[in-house]
């Protein structure tokens, strides 16, 4: 999907967690490495982060307040998605159990 629509605008922004029964342990370079052999990623991919609690970063702490999930602004599980507009507004936000492709149709409204 990002192959396919990256050129009309779509942006993936990858920030791996290991809050979540440490599914990303090691470094930025390993965990880079597993997602490319192992998913053929292509986006950007930034360092691990914090997406609960005190240590979670602002972008998160944003995201969250904007578009609350099941446990409110906390994050359940990894690979919890959002869908930002051009100008920054949340427009949606995905528990980790919808599949991307499940939420094309909402990207390419944006688009």
């Amino acid at each position: 999907m990002y192959d396919d629509h990256q050129a009309k605008g779509f942006e993936i922004l990858d920030f791996p967690c290991n809050q979540f029964a440490g599914q990303a342990p090691g470094s930025a370079s390993e965990i880079k490495e597993f997602c490319s052999i192992n998913f053929g990623i292509t986006f950007p991919q930034f360092k691990k982060i914090n997406v609960n609690g005190e240590d979670a970063i602002p972008l998160y702490k944003f995201l969250k307040s904007e578009k609350k999930g099941l446990l409110g602004s906390k994050i359940k599980w990894n690979f919890t998605k959002f869908l930002v507009d051009k100008e920054g507004r949340v427009i949606k936000r995905y528990p980790s159990n919808v599949e991307p492709k499940a939420i094309e149709h909402d990207i390419l409204e944006l688009l």
